[in-house]
C-alpha cells in the first residue's frame, strides 16, 4: 500500500501527503504533523492545510520524492 522512499542516508522515509485530511487524530503523512515534528523535507512548508513549497513553484509528488 504506502510507499517509502529511501533517503541518502539509507533510512527509510515517508512522504508528507499534498493535503491535510484533517482527522482529529494525525496520521503519520500528515503535513501539519510533520512540520511540527521538523521531519518535512526542506524547501516545504505547510499554509491553510496544504503543502506547499518556500519558493513559490507547485508542488508535484514527482519533486517531493527528489527532495525525500
Amino acid at each position: 500500500m504506502g510507499k517509502k522512499e529511501k533517503s541518502s542516508k539509507g533510512k527509510l522515509r515517508k512522504l508528507p501527503k499534498t493535503k491535510c485530511c484533517v482527522s482529529k487524530k494525525r496520521c503519520d503523512r500528515c503535513p501539519i504533523r510533520m512540520l511540527k515534528e521538523g521531519t518535512l523535507p526542506e524547501g516545504y512548508t505547510v499554509k491553510k492545510r496544504e503543502l506547499v513549497r518556500v519558493d513559490g513553484k507547485k508542488v508535484t509528488k514527482k519533486r517531493l520524492q527528489k527532495v525525500a
